[in-house]
Parts: C-alpha cells; sequence; structure tokens
C-alpha cells in the first residue's frame, strides 16, 4: 500500500512498510524512511508507483481551469475526493484525486482549507480582490523587466531617473524601480553610480560623492529657515585695544582675533578676543535651534555648509572696521620670559583694526625664525606674539603640533584644482595654536572653578573624547581644555560660551552638567563632527585624484607606511601597491600611475623602483582648511 500525505504544507508520497494505531511507517520514491501520523495522511492506493502518482497528478491538474472548479463548488464546503468525482463523472482514479487535490493545494486564492483534504471556495469579492491584485503584481513584474531591459542598454525610465537620489544613497528595496535598477546593476556588471553616469542621469563622480553628503546631513536641503538677525548687543563696554585677525584668504567665520598693549617698560598685556554670537541670541532660541540642527560648519574643497546663516554670522563676525561683540582673555606678561602674571576675562566690544591673511602673511614664517623683517603692518605684534607662544609651548611640554604633520590647502575654481602643502608648526601657525589652548584651558578651568557646566576634550591613553567633567588632556599638557574659540563654526564652542557668559557675569547657565539638553548636544556633535571629518576627507581624496588627471602624472614618488600601503608625495592620499615588494617602512618608492577610479576614489599604482634614499616614517596627514584648535 501507498499513501498521498500532507507534511509541512507538502504533499508527498511513500510505500508503507509498517501500520501502527495513529501511525505509519513510510519509504520515499527517494529510499528516505520516516514516520507519519495517520492523520496526514490524504489518500492510500496500490497502483500507481508514489512517484508515478505525483506526475500524473501534476500533469492532470495542469489541465484544470481553478476558475471553472470554483464555480462547481458554489461556496460550500467540500473534500477533494468528492469534487474529483463530481469533475469526472464517476468514481476518480487515484491519480484524478491526486491531481484535484494539487489544483486545489495550489489556488489559495481560489480555495480555502478547511481541515483534512476539505477546502471551501473563497467568497466571490474576495476573490475578485485578489486575482486583481495578482494581475497587478503581474503588470509590476512586466514594468520591472521593461525597465530593467531599457537600463542595461544605458535608457533609464523616467520613473528610475526620478529616484535617482534614493537609489544609490537609500534605496527601498521593497520599490519596483529599485528592484529593476539592482537587476539592472546585477546584468551590467556596473555599481549603481557607473550605471547612472551612462545613462546620462548621473553629472559626474563630484555630484555623486556631494549628494551623498547633502542626502545623509541635508535631507531637507541646504537653505536655512526664515530668521531674524538679532541685534548687537548694546550697553557693552568698549576695549581700549584694537585688535587683528589671522586667518586664510576664504575664511568668512572670524571667531578670533589678537592684541598687544604695552602696560609699561617690561610689561605687556595681550589679549585674545573671541566672536560672542551667545550674545545676540541664546540657547532656546530659532537660531539657537538652528546651530544645534547643524552642529559643526561642514568644509570640503571648493565649498562649505556654514553652521549659522550668512547674515548672522556677518554680524558677529569679527570683521574689519568695525565693533564687534567679544569675549576677551587679557594676559599680563612679562616681557623678559613670558611669564603671565595676571589674567582677566571681560565680555565686552572690540574694534577690529584689520584682518590679515596668510596669503600675504605667510612670508612671516621665514622672517620670524630669522630675525629679519618684511615691513608689514603688525609685524612687530606678530613677533611679540610668536615669541609668547615659543613660552607657552615650552612650559606645556607639548609641541601644539607634530614637526612631521603635513596640512594641504585645497583650491577649487572652475573644475580644476590646486593643493597647496605645508608642514605644520610654522611660527604664525604655532602662534594662533597656542593661543587657542591658552584660552581654552583657561576659560575651561574658570567654568571648573565657578561649577559651571562644560563639554570638554579629554585625552587619556591617546584616546580623545568629549566630557562634561574637567578633566586632563594629555597630548596637550593641560589639565582643562573646553573647546572655546569658534563659536560661529562649532556647537560646542557655543554651548561653552553661553556658559561662561553666565560664570563671568555671576548668571544662570542655561545647562546643568547632567541636563538632557547638555548631554543630548554631546553625544549629537560627536556623531555629527565625525561624519562632517570623513566626507572632508573623503573629498579631499577625490580632488588630489583629479589632480592627478588633471596634470596627467604617470608616475609619482611615495613612502612606503606599512606592508603596501604607501602615500603619494604632495599629497593626502594613500593607496595599496600589490605589487610592491617587501620594503620597510619609510622607504621611498618611484610607482607607475595606471586606472583612477572617481566614483570609488581608488588609483591603481604598479611599483617601478626603490629610490634608495629612507627616511623616518610620515605622521598623520592631516587636510584644510580644517578647525583651529
Amino acid at each position: 500500500m501507498q499513501l498521498l500525505y500532507e507534511e509541512e504544507g507538502e504533499l508527498k508520497v511513500g510505500a508503507v512498510l509498517a501500520q501502527a494505531p495513529a501511525s505509519f511507517q513510510v519509504e520515499s520514491p527517494h529510499g528516505r524512511r520516516s514516520k507519519i501520523k495517520a492523520a496526514s495522511v490524504l489518500l492510500s492506493f496500490e497502483r500507481p508507483a508514489g512517484a508515478e502518482l505525483l506526475a500524473a497528478a501534476h500533469d492532470f491538474a495542469a489541465g484544470l481551469d481553478a476558475a471553472f472548479l470554483w464555480e462547481c463548488s458554489a461556496g460550500r464546503e467540500f473534500g477533494f475526493q468528492d469534487l474529483a468525482r463530481d469533475y469526472v463523472g464517476r468514481e476518480p482514479t487515484p491519480s484524478e484525486a491526486a491531481g484535484v487535490l494539487v489544483k486545489l493545494h495550489s489556488t489559495p486564492m481560489y480555495f480555502y482549507k478547511r481541515g483534512k483534504g476539505r477546502f471551501q471556495a473563497a467568497p466571490a469579492e474576495t476573490l475578485k480582490l485578489a486575482l486583481a491584485g495578482l494581475e497587478k503584481k503581474k503588470r509590476l513584474q512586466e514594468s520591472i523587466a521593461a525597465w530593467a531591459a531599457r537600463l542595461v542598454q544605458f535608457d533609464c525610465p523616467p520613473e528610475i531617473a526620478a529616484l535617482k537620489d534614493d537609489l544609490l544613497y537609500a534605496p527601498d528595496r521593497n520599490k519596483a524601480e529599485t528592484k529593476a535598477f539592482e537587476q539592472a546593476c546585477k546584468e551590467s556588471g556596473l555599481s549603481p553610480a557607473r550605471l547612472l553616469e551612462r545613462c546620462g542621469v548621473l553629472a559626474d563622480a563630484h555630484d555623486y560623492h556631494l549628494g551623498g553628503f547633502l542626502h545623509e546631513f541635508f535631507p531637507r536641503g541646504t537653505q536655512f529657515p526664515a530668521h531674524e538677525v538679532p541685534p548687537l548687543p548694546a550697553g557693552l563696554p568698549l576695549a581700549k585695544v584694537a585688535a587683528f585677525s589671522l586667518d586664510d584668504i576664504g575664511t568668512t567665520e572670524i571667531d578670533d582675533a589678537f592684541s598687544v598693549e604695552r602696560l609699561g617698560p617690561g610689561e605687556l598685556r595681550i589679549g585674545v578676543h573671541i566672536a560672542a554670537p551667545a550674545l545676540g541670541f541664546g540657547h532656546g532660541s530659532p537660531l539657537g535651534a538652528i546651530a544645534r540642527e547643524r552642529l559643526s560648519t561642514a568644509y570640503m574643497p571648493g565649498r562649505k555648509y556654514t553652521m549659522l546663516p550668512d547674515d548672522v554670522i556677518e554680524r558677529f563676525s569679527l570683521d574689519h572696521g568695525g565693533e564687534r561683540p567679544a569675549l576677551s582673555l587679557y594676559l599680563d606678561v612679562a616681557e623678559e620670559d613670558g611669564t603671565v602674571r595676571a589674567r582677566h576675562s571681560r565680555v565686552e566690544q572690540v574694534r577690529i583694526a584689520a584682518n590679515l591673511r596668510h596669503v600675504h602673511y605667510d612670508v612671516l614664517n621665514e622672517t620670524l625664525a630669522a630675525g629679519t623683517r618684511a615691513g608689514l603692518e603688525f609685524e612687530d605684534e606678530l613677533r611679540t606674539l610668536w615669541r609668547f607662544a615659543l613660552t607657552l609651548e615650552t612650559r606645556r611640554g607639548k609641541p601644539s603640533a607634530g614637526a612631521a604633520q603635513l596640512d594641504y590647502s585645497f583650491f577649487v575654481e572652475d573644475g580644476r584644482v590646486r593643493i597647496v602643502q605645508r608642514k605644520r608648526g610654522a611660527p604664525l601657525d604655532k602662534l594662533v595654536a597656542e593661543l587657542m589652548i591658552l584660552a581654552n584651558s583657561t576659560w575651561g578651568e574658570l567654568l571648573a572653578e565657578r561649577d559651571v557646566a562644560g563639554i570638554y576634550r579629554v585625552q587619556s591613553v591617546g584616546k580623545v573624547r568629549l566630557s562634561v567633567h574637567p578633566e586632563a588632556h594629555e597630548g596637550l599638557g593641560v589639565s582643562s581644555y573646553a573647546w572655546m574659540t569658534s563659536p560661529l563654526r562649532r556647537y560646542v564652542d557655543l554651548v561653552n560660551q553661553w556658559q561662561l557668559i553666565a560664570a563671568i557675569g555671576g548668571g544662570r547657565a542655561p545647562f546643568a552638567r547632567n541636563s538632557d539638553a547638555l548631554l543630548g548636544a554631546l553625544r549629537a556633535f560627536e556623531v555629527t563632527y565625525a561624519g562632517y571629518d570623513a566626507h572632508q576627507r573623503a573629498m579631499e581624496n577625490y580632488w588630489s585624484l583629479r589632480w592627478l588627471q588633471q596634470e596627467q602624472v604617470a608616475h609619482i614618488e611615495a613612502t612606503v607606511l606599512r606592508e603596501n600601503l604607501v602615500r603619494f608625495a604632495g599629497l593626502p592620499l594613500t593607496a595599496r601597491v600589490p605589487s610592491l615588494p617587501d620594503t620597510a617602512p619609510g622607504t621611498r618608492v618611484r610607482l607607475e600611475l595606471r586606472e583612477i577610479d572617481l566614483f570609488e576614489r581608488t588609483v591603481a599604482a604598479l611599483y617601478r623602483e626603490t629610490l634608495g634614499q629612507e627616511a623616518a616614517p610620515e605622521e598623520e596627514v592631516t587636510a584644510g582648511p580644517s578647525q583651529k584648535a
């Protein structure tokens, strides 16, 4: 005897080897033995063999019309053998009965299962909806196939083009357009970006990389909401000094300026003046909400997205020719040895006498160290600040920047890129860095002394993190370090400025140390700032590759970092060179450049020769315009 039974929703057959009151021991056509419950048996038969019966049943079922069977069943509950008997007009053969069962089993839209071998026809309205859905799904599958076929021919359907950004950066795999697009990528062997480029939908690799950044960080667009520009605060005392700033040529958010005043023989007063947007709007204001949402200015070669609207920046930036609100740190310094004898913090107005630019003043990097003169305005003041910076660095016992570290500035105009390399630790860079470190550590200590909450940068065991507790920054050699000097560009600095103003004036600070708002801002800033930094580096990588193409570089020198990883000379660009022989870190080699892929931001390079001259491995390279200390 043989049995037709259901197991895990599937119809199976087996020859009976042994029988018990409630079960059977059967052997499948493939020789597998198993125990089945008697309640699972739908049909018993002697002939034909099990495998032949299943084959015949499927052939018989293929000729059955589910709609006709549905009409014959008239909505009643029935057994499959009864329906088979009515259909053939006689007692059905095992193959015919099994064929009807296979058809009922495979058409759940038409027939509902109601128990062992029993079914009921679906209600007419329900069936109508199900068939409409099936037809819709069929048409959708046809659309997917048609879209994919056009894409493979590099003809992008408008339905696909309309979803370009979603398909590139956040594909919804439940959408038919995504299914068609991914099918076309698989058939063509192209990445999503490459396929859209071939279709003429994606302009170039730069648009692709920039679009990824904007999709992640500015999904609602880069425009600022409507806002009012706050008036400058009234009644602030006017500082006696005239300050000057020192920045790159493209800097529009001038956060910091300096002043040098002679108090008497051998006595100087050095001023560090920081823009004070916190005096114009508060934590709970609409502008405060804008800053909280953006968290930082995002930089990349050729463009930037500011934390604050341009008109607000213009109102509070320390621009030449006006009097601007500022938080000032004054240091009474002995000119002979640079000893700081007194420190004063003030909220005031400061007259900005000049905005100096590195492009005009970097000549002083040579003359300051050589003791010669360039004849520039504020040259004496800059020389005084540089000498003071050297004293500060010595007393901290830590350099403000690694001597071997390199900075790169990117200048993009009309699609061409210029990359300028500068070694860190130049006199002008050092004086700015040291004065920023001094201001950030001094004001961080002031917050701690007055038990006012702040956000600190902490470094211990080589790891840098943000904290609401004043802890040491081992890398800088200071007991506490709170970002305070870039309130136009970083939300953490703006938060700390709100707190600092309260601490200086004796008012109530807007944030408590363990407030959800402060801790939330800290966590959000860390994530966003890291994301901005990662994208800045990615775009610098892209423009470095563009420079190689632009200059038609065929061979280039590089320094081995480790194993087959090298850093190209004159660029913040690293690459893997599989053909590189076993070479010690620091070795200079010559490479031949092959294919450059701007979409993947990669370059294929072949090892050609070892140049023989070895140098100490370079430290980490960073690129600009980076954030100030």
